[in-house]
């Protein structure tokens, strides 16, 4: 058994069982107060008044950046050994207050819990074309900024869905463009839903393979989330010489494959996609830019 720092061997199996580790007190209060107090300012919201809010859910330009390394090394440590060590990383990667904020999202109908029934089931990565070894996405994470207790806007997560889009994936080495995936068949072979609640400063570590989708919001209280990736430094490799050199991420792919290596070669050249997100980001970030600066 491989010795982890950050992991213990009960998160390890899990991961590979489930697809997802959970991290408590990885920032403080203290950082979570400032930094959403200011996306409300960005918003023009009152968290404590509803007749302000005048969107369900909204998705925030980015403004401030932290590398993940330093704003958390806990988590920082415990991805680095999801994916085999700190080499296999890009050492830039960040995080920041792009708040995927929930106001009260679905709050009209009655409650659902999770189930392949649940609207917006999707596999994150609108910014690239995928392939298996795909290495845009390290890890998924969701950076608990708010308390979310459960019927509180918390993500829901298909944790056996690993498999099933690592099949689907193995089977198209052209690669797979973001809107591209039959997540409405896919959904339906899964069977294992969850409800991602949590305290501030958790952070939850995702395969990234994960399928998952937003739910309503019950609690009246904004709930604030992110979710940057974690990026590898190079693609993930199934096929290495040695077995102890395959990271906890591969070996979840491998698992979910039913093989132990796998020698997969992308057909067709890796490419960046702009995604309408970006576009819908940069007018909000204009629109706060002004609002901000007509504020005394």
């Amino acid at each position: 058994m491989k010795k982890y720092q950050y992991l213990t061997d009960e998160q390890a199996e899990h991961f590979l069982e489930h697809g997802y580790v959970r991290l408590h007190d990885c920032f403080s209060r203290e950082m979570a107060e400032e930094w959403t107090t200011f996306a409300c300012q960005r918003l023009g919201v009152d968290p404590k008044d509803p007749t302000t809010w005048t969107k369900e859910r909204v998705h925030m330009a980015t403004r401030m950046h932290s590398r993940w390394r330093d704003f958390s090394p806990k988590a920082w440590g415990a991805g680095c050994e999801l994916v085999g060590g700190e080499e296999r990383m890009q050492m830039d990667c960040t995080l920041g207050d792009g708040f995927i904020i929930n106001f009260n999202e679905g709050a009209d109908r009655p409650w659902q819990p999770p189930s392949a029934e649940s609207r917006g089931w999707h596999k994150d990565g609108d910014f690239f074309l995928h392939f298996l070894d795909s290495p845009e996405q390290a890890l998924l994470t969701l950076v608990i900024w708010s308390d979310i207790e459960p019927r509180g806007g918390g993500t829901f997560g298909a944790g056996d869905s690993v498999s099933v889009v690592a099949r689907f994936l193995a089977e198209h080495p052209e690669g797979v463009e973001p809107m591209g995936f039959d997540v409405a068949r896919m959904i339906h072979e899964c069977h294992e839903f969850v409800e991602f609640t949590g305290k501030v400063g958790d952070i939850i570590l995702l395969h990234p393979f994960i399928l998952h989708a937003s739910s309503q919001n019950h609690s009246g209280k904004l709930r604030f989330l992110t979710n940057p990736p974690m990026k590898l430094s190079e693609p993930m490799n199934f096929n290495r010489s040695n077995p102890d050199d395959f990271s906890l991420v591969e070996r979840a792919v491998l698992r979910g494959l039913g093989v132990e290596r796998f020698d997969f070669k992308p057909t067709s050249p890796r490419r960046e996609i702009e995604p309408e997100r970006k576009r819908i980001q940069r007018v909000m970030f204009e629109e706060e830019q002004a609002s901000l600066a007509a504020k005394p």
